[in-house]
């Protein structure tokens, strides 16, 4: 890697002065499981990297009157054995489970998982976010494409996104707390993940001196049934091939409202409306399950080699709704 710059700031504001205003001037490290890797291959060329590692403010799970929030230094495996969290977001828990790496869930921080880069092997292998030649045409769509997006990629995008943990929090309503030197602000975590349109955007809504500090579940996602369920290839030390996290609201048997999100489908956690729209005000059925999976694929833009992922999203739905209707059967 190159040579760089480094400091260990102990406030959060100090932490935020030492970034800049351009990508290259530096790099937030906490777990470095992601950025330590980009590094070694030349992807990532930081002038400075900023350890947070020692920033109390950034740690913990604290239960309040607002919610549950999540500290950005929370470990996935912090966060898998939490308590609270298992309680009521059993959705959480699964998808922190499927890192299937004990060394990655102790060093890797939910904010790292959040903030990672896409794991497309044009973008690894330097040619940028949108896989692009020197012509400005995407590799992509007659390259190997087993692995890419089948649904937001109607532009230049094909890349999916490699959270683990996005599409459980975004299902349970969270919000993301993202701190930079005008203060703090809060939006929704579905916000928080763009679908790049040119080679100069990036895939998050955070600025180059901007540092993601906190998720917040909030209060009312309590009582609601949620599971993740995801199909990969490998159990060890692999990234899903497709994953749905599903939250409802029962009133009595009739689902009164759902949140249904795609991961490693999509260049972002993706929404699933017209099968949220389906699900609500029914009850829960395998029949009505295998309708709602067939809704969440509408629209899929499968690649060459992709198409398969059409159907495991299907199926990833189907499971997760029944999972979330017979929690631990």
């Amino acid at each position: 890697m190159e040579n760089f710059e480094y400091a260990h700031p102990a406030k959060l504001k100090d932490a935020v002065g030492m970034l800049g205003v351009n990508w290259s001037d530096a790099a937030v490290l906490a777990g470095g499981t992601d950025l330590l890797s980009l590094m070694k291959d030349y992807v990532e060329k930081p002038k400075r990297v900023v350890n947070v590692k020692g920033i109390g403010e950034l740690e913990g799970i604290h239960t309040g009157k607002q919610g549950i929030t999540i500290g950005a230094l929370v470990s996935v495996e912090e966060l898998r054995t939490n308590s609270s969290i298992a309680k009521d977001f059993p959705s959480l828990v699964q998808a922190a489970a499927g890192i299937a790496s004990a060394q990655i869930r102790t060093m890797g921080t939910v904010a790292g998982d959040l903030c990672q880069r896409p794991r497309c092997w044009y973008f690894r292998n330097g040619f940028g976010l949108l896989a692009q030649d020197a012509d400005g045409k995407s590799l992509v769509p007659g390259g190997e494409n087993k692995y890419h997006a089948i649904l937001g990629n109607d532009g230049p995008a094909y890349f999916v996104s490699p959270s683990s943990l996005a599409p459980a929090l975004i299902a349970l309503g969270a919000s993301a707390t993202i701190t930079g030197p005008g203060g703090s602000r809060e939006i929704p975590l579905a916000n928080f993940f763009l679908i790049p349109g040119s080679a100069s955007e990036r895939e998050h809504a955070l600025k180059p001196n901007e540092i993601l500090t906190r998720i917040t579940i909030p209060a009312a996602s309590q009582g609601l049934s949620n599971a993740t369920y995801e199909v990969r290839q490998r159990q060890i030390l692999d990234w899903p091939l497709a994953t749905a996290s599903v939250a409802f609201r029962l009133d009595g048997s009739t689902i009164r409202s759902a949140r249904i999100v795609l991961g490693h489908v999509a260049p972002i956690p993706w929404s699933a409306t017209a099968a949220e729209t389906l699900i609500a005000g029914h009850s829960l059925s395998e029949d009505l399950s295998e309708q709602v999976g067939e809704a969440a694929v509408l629209g899929a833009r499968p690649l060459s080699q992709n198409k398969y992922k059409v159907q495991l999203a299907r199926v990833a739905v189907k499971r997760a709704l029944l999972a979330a209707r017979n929690p631990g059967a």
